[in-house]
């Protein structure tokens, strides 16, 4: 970092650049995303801000550099007028904690980090402004906030960050109509409700400027205001005189504040590399890490255990080289260049987003950072081709006759690219690659080997953020991507991708492939340095292609079963309908929350009643409603059961026909797998894993689920499994006895907290039992349990205390399994998942308490979704080196559902539980047996 002026100073700076760090704070934390680091304290405003640092110490010429903040929330302005900023809403609770690492982030980059109590940094920098201007140097402050502007004169200007462009005295007459020396006028005739500075009543800026160009300045005004012709504004400049007074000595800035840092200290020194790198990578910023580094890697500096020269030189921004591929030679130049590196990024661009329906529109390929193809296959838009740069042919040579674009025929480029996509020694990248595997599947071509950028990020850093291509993008290559509405446009106007200008095309495809790369080339490394390359190799990875044949494979959907049971729900919600009106005393809309509120708690007087901040409407949610009903209300209840039976019609019932697909006639849910924290997969499009299985209704819907002719649904299901791994992992003797012998679990566990004989047992007594093993599993408090069995909050208390007295390894457990997680941010699995949990820190006891619920329960649920994932990798070749002919269709939590020939029913059900069953070998010997229940049937809900 030599360039950031480390040359020795004289003691006259040249230039002094003031940074706003307060105002920076702020536009740092709204511009990015949330971050979390791996303890999960909140960083988005650290990565901007230091991202906004490093910009200016490779832009800025000066040699004096401070950043400074506001000490605390009041200043002596509040012993002038007490409601001073009183308005100002509390800073957000996960920008709090990111304060204290601003400051440090400052330090680390070597730059003086200023602030005093009873000041604000306004009026530090309008003193150090001063008496930077009286030494005679150029002063630039970075703000775009307006209360500077009244230091801009000879010496000192502005630079506006956001817009990027200098403010000097003729950009502040050009906005607010006065010079800099009049804005303290201005601004208090004005006011300013931000700061809740009052000014005079009626007066805005434009009036403002006026009125002090024509009186001079304020006291003049103040003094003639008799003579204002308007009656309200002439009354007002004489009530509010004083006002105007105060709201002057608001906004005037303090340039003589008693400083205790002193302007020499600014001079601008490299910072101290390991200082500098250490703290980057206590905050997992990797994507300004790897400039650092490759900085310091030009100046001859090496610490050990840096990410490396290469991937830092490779993953730095610069200049990018994106071509459109239209004929057969230049594609096979990019087969030929991808299979001597044996790696490459793809991606495929679609028709649409259900990759069972999209066609395919063209492929993107990307070898090395900042160079990629586009390869348009069924563009159908005419073209711009001028700007492509395809040679010194014009429109005629780029293939434009009034239509589509020049292409390379579809199939003639699939058989080119067949080879590559399934070569066994080229790896593919994708980022959620299991789509692009599933529209090529339709051409034909199977893609193996691949990496998964998006499945690696969630290894990693799963329930830190998001994993998305844009966001990952913005994380961790400072980047931001050309979106999607960018080139095809929103709303009513937007186009499928085939119909986009091949211009636009190129930019926004091969974009995606080199981004893709650039992900990959960073966050693979890091599998082997955070010990994470088993969770990836062994179980995401690998499940992939099970996927991609399951959601390929879909499920087949009874309509006419559907269309049936739309209509009884359409008749069963018509007389729900009048029944609840008739409570009600009058018609109303059940569907609108307000409606419903008024009826509940105006109309009817029931006690409760609670309304919300933001509509003013009661709440009535189904906690709320719920409650009602248990006092006895019938109202409340019977809306209860019109929400279900509205949510089934419409999310089931209705949307399942048009969901099949019209080529198979089949339903095809996708698997997200980047989702859950814990490793669950997640069902969508449709959702298939929240449909209910204890509700009548929720059975009828899957009755639609159905095996065609000669075949049976065979479901294969975990039975406690978190309770299992609970017994396993916090070491209950007494449990995995009881496991292990198959005993009734939950009338043992009552008759050893409750001291009662389970022969004969009180089914109530069993079901209280039940509700504390599970509950346990979540973390469940007095008050939850008390609610779940409708017994007094006390009693409830009594029943946790009883069972941790019984079995004090589960308290152990919990206690321990926080402070892990309160140390590293995420507690892991037996199978060495990390499972991220944001807000276990947190100030506030509502999140902090629910991150707790979520670390206790993370270790358990995310081991059962590792076991479940081992089995489904296991099965299809245990199905298939047995001879059998099933097909896995579905996986919902806990439950793998397969279609299965009627004759080999018996002995795929066999192979099925033996999979299932020791999947969690040889990798974890667990404690307790796993035990799977199945069942077969004509359909989904005859399995259970």
């Amino acid at each position: 970092m030599s360039e950031v002026k480390a040359e020795k100073h004289a003691i006259r700076p040249r230039h002094v650049f003031l940074i706003d760090g307060s105002g920076f704070i702020f536009r740092a934390y709204h511009a990015l995303p949330p971050m979390n680091r791996r303890d999960g304290t909140p960083t988005n405003a650290v990565y901007g801000f230091c991202q906004m640092l490093m910009k200016l110490i490779e832009d800025t010429d000066a040699d004096y550099i401070a950043v400074l903040f506001d000490a605390a929330r009041e200043n002596f302005r509040n012993d002038i007028y007490p409601d001073y900023k009183a308005h100002r809403p509390e800073a957000p609770e996960d920008l709090v904690p990111q304060f204290a690492l601003i400051r440090e982030a400052t330090r680390a980059f070597n730059l003086a980090c200023v602030e005093m109590e009873g000041y604000e940094a306004d009026d530090l920098i309008a003193t150090y402004a001063r008496e930077a201007a009286a030494l005679g140097a150029e002063v630039t402050i970075l703000s775009s906030d307006k209360d500077m502007m009244q230091l801009v004169d000879e010496h000192v200007t502005m630079m506006d960050p956001i817009r990027n462009r200098r403010v000097g005295a003729d950009e502040v007459r050009e906005k607010f109509g006065v010079g800099p020396e009049k804005m303290v006028d201005l601004q208090a005739l004005a006011g300013d409700s931000t700061d809740n500075v009052p000014g005079v009543p009626g007066i805005g800026v434009k009036t403002a400027a006026e009125l002090i160009n024509a009186y001079g300045d304020l006291d003049r005004l103040l003094d003639a205001a008799s003579e204002i012709k308007q009656a309200k504004r002439r009354e007002n400049l004489i009530n509010f005189a004083d006002q105007a007074r105060l709201s002057r000595r608001l906004v005037r800035l303090k340039d003589d504040v008693p400083v205790e840092v002193p302007l020499s200290s600014f001079a601008v020194r490299a910072p101290d590399p390991e200082t500098l790198v250490d703290f980057l990578r206590a905050q997992n910023f990797n994507r300004i890490l790897a400039r650092v580094e490759s900085r310091l890697a030009a100046e001859g500096v090496t610490l050990e255990g840096r990410i490396g020269t290469a991937a830092a030189a490779e993953l730095a921004p610069g200049e990018t080289a994106y071509e459109a591929v239209q004929d057969a030679k230049a594609l096979e130049g990019w087969i030929a260049r991808a299979k001597a590196m044996g790696i490459l990024a793809v991606d495929t661009e679609t028709t649409s987003l259900d990759a069972m329906r999209a066609d395919l529109v063209g492929v993107s390929l990307s070898l090395e950072a900042g160079k990629a193809c586009y390869i348009p296959l069924a563009h159908t838009s005419p073209q711009a081709q001028e700007s492509l740069d395809l040679g010194d042919g014009g429109k005629e040579e780029a293939g434009v006759r009034g239509g589509a674009p020049r292409q390379i025929p579809l199939e003639q480029a699939l058989k080119l690219l067949k080879p590559l996509l399934e070569d066994s020694s080229v790896l593919k990248v994708g980022h959620n690659i299991k789509y692009d595997m599933q529209v090529l599947a339709k051409y034909g071509i199977r893609m193996a080997p691949v990496d998964d950028t998006m499945v690696l990020s969630y290894v990693l850093e799963g329930g830190l953020h998001g994993h998305g291509m844009d966001e990952l993008a913005a994380l961790h290559l400072g980047h931001e991507t050309i979106k999607y509405k960018d080139v095809a446009g929103t709303g009513k106007s937007q186009v499928s991708f085939d119909k986009v200008p091949l211009d636009k095309a190129v930019d926004y495809a091969a974009e995606d492939a080199d981004i893709t790369g650039r992900l990959h080339r960073l966050l693979k490394p890091r599998l082997v340095a955070e010990r994470m390359v088993t969770v990836y190799e062994t179980l995401e990875r690998p499940l992939i292609a099970v996927l991609v044949e399951m959601e390929r494979e879909g499920v087949k959907v009874d309509r006419a079963e559907l269309e049936r049971l739309s209509e009884d729900f359409t008749g069963r919600l018509l007389t729900l309908e009048e029944e609840i009106h008739k409570l009600a005393g009058r018609a109303f809309n059940i569907a609108s929350p307000k409606q419903l509120g008024e009826i509940l708690f105006e109309d009817m007087g029931l006690a409760g009643g609670k309304k919300g901040k933001k509509t003013g409407a009661y709440v009535t949610g189904a906690g709320v409603l719920e409650d009602l009903a248990a006092q006895g209300h019938d109202l409340p209840a019977r809306v209860l059961d019109w929400r279900q039976i509205a949510k089934l019609k419409s999310t089931y019932a209705d949307a399942l026909v048009d969901q099949i697909n019209p080529h198979t006639g089949r339903v095809h849910t996708s698997y997200a797998m980047a989702v859950a924290s814990t490793g669950r997969l997640s069902s969508t499009d449709p959702n298939l894993q929240n449909i209910p299985v204890r509700t009548e209704e929720g059975r009828k819907i899957r009755r639609a689920f159905v095996a065609p002719e000669g075949f049976k649904l065979l479901s294969a299901d975990y039975s406690q499994i978190e309770l299992r791994l609970l017994a396993h992992v916090a070491r209950i003797a007494a449990l995995g006895e009881a496991f292990r012998q198959g005993a009734d679990i939950h009338a043992l566990t009552a008759s050893q907290v409750f001291g009662v004989p389970a022969q004969g047992m009180d089914p109530l007594v069993r079901r209280k039992a039940k509700a504390i093993n599970f509950g346990i599993i979540y973390g469940i408090s007095p008050f939850g349990l008390a609610n779940q069995l409708g017994i007094p909050r006390g009693e409830a208390a009594r029943y946790i205390e009883a069972y941790f007295e019984r079995y004090p390894g589960i308290r152990d457990y919990m206690e321990e399994t926080k402070e892990v997680c309160r140390a590293k941010g995420f507690v892991t699995t037996v199978f060495g998942r990390r499972c991220h949990v944001p807000g276990i820190k947190d100030k506030n006891p509502r999140v902090r308490n629910f991150a707790e619920r979520a670390a206790i329960n993370a270790p358990l649920q995310g081991a059962a979704a590792d076991i479940i994932k081992r089995a489904m990798i296991r099965m299809p070749a245990a199905l298939k080196n047995a001879g059998l002919s099933a097909r896995m269709l579905l996986q919902v939590h806990d439950e793998l559902v397969f279609e299965v020939r009627n004759e080999e029913v018996e002995e795929t059900t066999a192979v099925v539980k033996k999979v299932m069953e020791g999947a969690a070998h040889p990798a974890v010997a667990l404690a307790v047996p796993l035990v799977v229940e199945s069942g077969v049937g004509a359909n989904w809900a005859a399995v259970h």
